[in-house]
């Protein structure tokens, strides 16, 4: 799709819509986790998280699809209501929802945090490769039992 708009202030703008379909098995093979998000503006955006999570699924095919660690962001001002969010992440297998703000800097790192967690708990029960590593002298580590929602 191309649209073309002027303004009377002297900006040109020029969209284009580009499909990378046949980038998708590259890009998601090998992830840990995927972060779905959708304007809580745009009930669009959120109906297309079903498709958004089917296609990572269907790409990255990862090795157990029903505990894949997922997690679904939504803004702070709505069309799309919190109960409805919570209740499509509980139908999908219980995926965590937060509720962000960039602008407002609200759960944004937190929800980064809890993602990496979920992953690299899962993670744990696969075999991974780990390159030669320098032991700096930290055997204090403390494990997470992971974010609550």
């Amino acid at each position: 799709m191309l649209t073309r708009s002027s303004a009377t202030i002297g900006a040109d703008f020029l969209t284009k819509e580009l499909q990378f379909q046949s980038l998708g098995v590259a890009f998601y093979r090998g992830a840990d986790c995927c972060v779905l998000v959708y304007d809580v503006n745009s009930a669009k955006s959120f109906e297309d998280l079903n498709n958004w999570r089917e296609e990572f699924l269907i790409q990255a095919s990862p090795s157990d699809p029903e505990n894949f660690p997922f997690v679904v962001i939504g803004g702070n001002s709505r069309i799309v209501s919190e109960k409805k969010a919570r209740a499509w992440c509980a139908l999908k297998g219980n995926i965590p929802y937060y509720e962000t703000s960039a602008k407002e800097s609200t759960n944004v790192e937190y929800t980064f945090i809890c993602i990496t967690k979920d992953a690299m708990k899962s993670g744990e029960e696969e075999e991974m490769y780990m390159p030669d590593t320098i032991d700096v002298g930290t055997s204090n580590t403390q494990r997470s039992t992971g974010c609550e929602s």
